[in-house]
């Protein structure tokens, strides 16, 4: 690689404390823990690549920064850049594809493990109530199998269809709905959206944020599930109407909900899903589905070759 390509990495605290030392080694490296919007011209003014997990490149960004060559997205959603005005400056971007398709799939299912079998419930009664009950056995909640039940999934790309698998091996039917509008041929029925939320007892989100999706899964479709059924979203924020989630929760119209994404991330004090009720009915996790250390490994790698694919 050329020791005199400029390297800009905005939000190097994101990819928490792996070796960057692979990416470090291809040219003139600066980091920066975080970065704001109004801090990212100044910083990037002498960058050929750019390196960025949340930090957003809209239009006027990208314009002024003629010898900016890549914007190498350290993650896979490429929401936050304006692609349109990439290509149109000769920019390219490239995302860290299927390297946390693992992770997430197994945060998903755990998540629907957890709240069918009331795992916050019965982990706080243990520790704080079942040493001083006179039984051996406790029943304040009712818990259910994942075999035999149906499990919705919509956007059946590589983490869609990972969760698809796992599902199935684990005995459960599932369905699932594009939200693209792409048919092709799958091992799993195609249902609309509302008829899949009228049929499953588990709802994973897999889709893209877009202007499509965006509030997708809003009060009408909640008020679609079963009672029983828990909705499980690892994709974008926004895409589930939290306002409309934190009411159903609260009417006991859905009996659990697991989100590791939120319209704004962090959270802000007045976020509607901090006023549900019943505690153990809500998962959250702050946007980390994506970060076991092997998957951050992976990423970097994916990263690095982008970066490499571009200079070569």
């Amino acid at each position: 690689m050329n020791s005199k390509i400029n390297i800009v990495f905005l939000d190097e605290y994101s990819l928490g404390d792996a070796d960057l030392s692979p990416i470090r080694a291809l040219g003139n490296y600066t980091a920066y823990h975080h970065t704001s919007p109004e801090q990212i011209l100044g910083r990037c003014l002498e960058a050929d690549v750019v390196i960025t997990n949340k930090v957003p490149f809209d239009r006027a960004t990208i314009q002024a920064l003629p010898r900016l060559r890549l914007i190498a997205i350290a993650a896979t959603g490429m929401n936050h850049i304006d692609l349109e005005a990439a290509r149109e400056a000769g920019v390219e971007v490239r995302n860290a594809v299927g390297y946390s398709t693992h992770s997430v799939t197994e945060t998903t299912i755990g998540a629907a493990i957890a709240l069918l079998r009331q795992v916050p419930y019965y982990d706080r009664y243990t520790k704080c109530e079942y040493a001083s009950s006179p039984l051996q056995f406790h029943f304040g909640r009712p818990t259910h199998s994942l075999y035999g039940s149906t499990w919705g999934i919509i956007g059946l790309g590589n983490i869609g269809r990972e969760v698809a698998r796992i599902a199935t091996a684990l005995g459960c039917r599932v369905v699932y709905t594009s939200t693209s509008g792409v048919k092709r041929a799958e091992d799993y029925p195609a249902l609309p959206l509302g008829e899949l939320l009228r049929q499953s007892d588990i709802v994973s989100i897999h889709c893209p944020l877009t202007p499509r999706t965006r509030d997708l899964i809003a009060r009408e479709e909640l008020k679609a599930m079963k009672p029983t059924a828990v909705l499980i979203n690892v994709a974008r924020g926004g895409i589930v109407n939290e306002q409309a989630l934190s009411e159903a929760l609260n009417r006991n119209e859905l009996a659990g909900a697991a989100l590791d994404v939120f319209t704004e991330e962090p959270l802000t004090p007045s976020n509607p899903l901090l006023q549900v009720t019943d505690p153990d009915k809500l998962l959250l996790s702050p946007h980390n589905a994506w970060s076991p250390c092997e998957s951050v490994v992976t990423l970097v790698e994916c990263i690095r070759q982008n970066i490499v694919n571009l200079f070569k």
